[in-house]
């Protein structure tokens, strides 16, 4: 693990609200957060995001679209991008995961404003501030919370790992076979390190024929 540094955030876009300077309840928290303000409610603390890079923006994007084609062509449920918030009531947690796919089984638990449950799989993507968020906090929150896969993607400090929930309730790494890593949840789905990784990747249709799929 990579050591884990304290990192002071820019600040958000002019059109974003600024911190509350206060605890919010959950009720104050949701009437609060907008549309243009990025942010996460950690039992009663407002914890702001910072806007992302341009690298991150793109992999998103291409990462968001292999994700989508690919659940839509096997019918498998719905995937969500980075402004839906995801409710852990349990722990006192609302969360805005990068990417979250919940199975067409579960899509109760999608509402009208947020995922009021636990997401079957959820993708992080890394950020120079996101860095213990991601790697430490959440990684506690998604394993207890019962989130089956959790995807860590660092491109900045070129890591990529993959935790499956097993049995006891604790994640366990899913080993990189051939160049890939492959999800047990999205059934057929897989992602090649060096995209993950690495500076080019294929178009999204190049890369769903990889994985059998045919726009």
């Amino acid at each position: 693990m990579p050591v884990l540094k304290q990192f002071q955030p820019p600040a958000q876009p002019t059109d974003a609200k600024p911190h509350p300077g206060r605890r919010l309840t959950e009720a104050e928290f949701l009437a609060w957060i907008d549309e243009d303000t990025r942010a996460e409610w950690v039992d009663g603390e407002v914890v702001m995001m910072a806007p992302v890079s341009i690298d991150h923006d793109q992999f998103h994007a291409w990462l968001r679209s292999l994700l989508m084609h690919f659940v839509e062509h096997h019918g498998l449920g719905t995937v969500f991008g980075s402004e839906v918030l995801v409710r852990f009531p349990r722990q006192r947690r609302l969360r805005m995961p990068d990417l979250t796919f919940v199975s067409k089984d579960r899509l109760e638990i999608v509402g009208p404003t947020l995922i009021n449950g636990v997401p079957d799989t959820i993708f992080e993507l890394v950020s120079p501030e996101s860095v213990v968020r991601d790697w430490r906090d959440k990684f506690a929150e998604y394993e207890k919370a019962g989130v089956r896969e959790y995807w860590v993607i660092d491109r900045r400090g070129g890591r990529i790992e993959v935790y499956s929930l097993g049995r006891g309730g604790k994640y366990r790494p899913i080993e990189e076979r051939q160049g890939r890593l492959h999800s047990t949840v999205l059934k057929g789905f897989s992602l090649r390190t060096d995209w993950a990784l690495g500076e080019k990747r294929p178009r999204v249709a190049v890369a769903l024929k990889e994985l059998g799929v045919r726009l």
